[in-house]
């Protein structure tokens, strides 16, 4: 989202606030400008002046329409701008950044570190993007740039493969890392309603922008799944390269045959080493009742983290909404204020990238009760074999979905395209990844959730 601001560019570098070095590098944060006041912008200056942490002080708000936006609550020495130079030529020690989107954010979050001072800030779209550059600019700068905030709102994240698992070699991260689509996928399940339904709701709670693209298309989760690979695995990972599958052609009639499979469905976020290949993808996907990620409802987030000597470690909590998301923002402030020395991160690979090889889940929607027969036709001719076949009870209507043992994405995207030509089609039919166990039986056994 674009702020409709004065945002100039610093051309001359004798106009600059001098850089620090890691051994002049200021620590007692006292001021702190914010920039963007939408959601979760509100919730942080909030905590900011209802704290009793003498450290931080808010003290410049920068956004577009200030005059509407501005709150009576916010103490009256604070300063309301539309101009970013104004914040760029303040005392503020630390820039926090809530505006959302790559630019102007990302040229924002530049001049701030030119000209000083240390950045905070929530943008996933950025770090994903900009994020070694961005950190770079920092460390020649002698500030601080935290984004701890940019994954899994309030559970630390980053913090954790920061500090937890770098005595350990981790090899695979997966799980939920967008809030909107769990809540719209959770309560789908929970409730039996629509998807637009359960987005709408989102929408009404604050957990969901007034366009949820992002979201609902996998983007938001493949740039966190970039930052926590990038952290985790030491990975370069492009989260626009990243394969993405969209939750809008779920139905409540999914999570009816899932369930008859001991599974659920939730979208989700994996990026696995294999040698000097990487693994990665978003999207939703069958996975096990028995699994923690299932237990993951509402807005919640839920991270497994797999190492080489400490195992699978689940972080999990609150990850979408304006006071989780606050709560990150100003732990990186007091992280900050607390830190000696300006943190880096360490030097990351670029891996060959394969496809995700997966069993599968196969739904389709038909008139003809011969079907299922016509179907698995297809699915011999491609060496496709059916681990299980459940049936909804609608006889107007049937859906029948098939569990598909492990096969490539070429050859299950050969059987949709010509189960969809099939007479008696109603609906396009939809495929998605089973990283789970079917009635004992092993599916992709490198994804093994249970």
């Amino acid at each position: 989202m674009a702020l409709g601001a004065y945002i100039p560019r610093i051309e001359d570098p004798g106009k600059r606030r001098p850089a620090r070095t890691q051994t002049t590098l200021h620590t007692a944060i006292e001021n702190v400008a914010l920039l963007g006041f939408g959601t979760v912008g509100h919730a942080v200056a909030d905590l900011l002046c209802r704290s009793h942490e003498p450290k931080l002080r808010l003290t410049h708000v920068f956004n577009r329409n200030v005059e509407r936006k501005r709150g009576a609550w916010v103490p009256d020495d604070v300063q309301w701008t539309e101009n970013y130079q104004e914040v760029l030529k303040s005392n503020a020690d630390v820039v926090v950044e809530l505006m959302g989107g790559l630019e102007p954010a990302h040229e924002c979050i530049r001049q701030a570190l030119q000209s000083g001072k240390s950045v905070v800030t929530a943008n996933k779209h950025v770090i994903a993007k900009y994020g070694l550059e961005l950190l770079d600019l920092a460390r020649k700068n002698g500030v601080h740039l935290e984004y701890g905030a940019a994954v899994a709102g309030a559970v630390p994240v980053l913090a954790a493969l920061r500090y937890g698992f770098t005595g350990d070699r981790l090899f695979r991260v997966r799980g939920i890392l967008n809030g909107t689509c769990n809540f719209i996928l959770s309560n789908m399940e929970a409730n039996g309603t629509t998807l637009a339904a359960a987005l709408a709701e989102a929408q009404r709670l604050g957990y969901a922008e007034s366009d949820p693209s992002d979201d609902v298309n996998g983007l938001d989760a493949a740039c966190k799944l970039a930052i926590v690979a990038r952290h985790g695995l030491h990975a370069d990972l492009n989260a626009f390269e990243v394969p993405r599958q969209s939750i809008v052609d779920v139905q409540s009639e999914d999570f009816h045959c899932a369930r008859q499979l001991g599974c659920t469905i939730r979208q989700i976020s994996i990026a696995e080493l294999h040698g000097e290949t990487l693994q990665a993808a978003v999207g939703p996907a069958l996975i096990s009742l028995k699994s923690p990620l299932a237990l993951s409802v509402d807005n919640q987030n839920a991270l497994i983290v797999s190492g080489e000597n400490s195992g699978d470690s689940l972080l999990a909590g609150r990850g979408a909404g304006g006071p989780a998301t606050a709560v990150a923002v100003v732990s990186d402030l007091l992280s900050i204020a607390a830190a000696s020395s300006v943190n880096g991160l360490s030097a990351v690979k670029r891996y060959a990238k394969t496809e995700l090889n997966a069993a599968r889940y196969l739904r389709v929607r038909h008139r003809r009760g011969d079907l299922p027969g016509a179907l698995t036709s297809i699915l011999d001719r491609h060496e496709i074999r059916t681990q299980s076949r459940v049936q909804t009870l609608d006889k107007n209507d049937p859906v029948t979905a098939f569990a598909l043992e492990t096969c490539s994405t070429a050859a299950i995207e050969a059987v949709v395209s010509e189960t969809a030509k099939l007479d008696g089609i109603s609906q396009a039919p939809l495929c998605l990844p089973m990283l789970c166990r079917v009635r004992g039986e092993a599916f992709a056994p490198l994804l093994n959730f249970d």
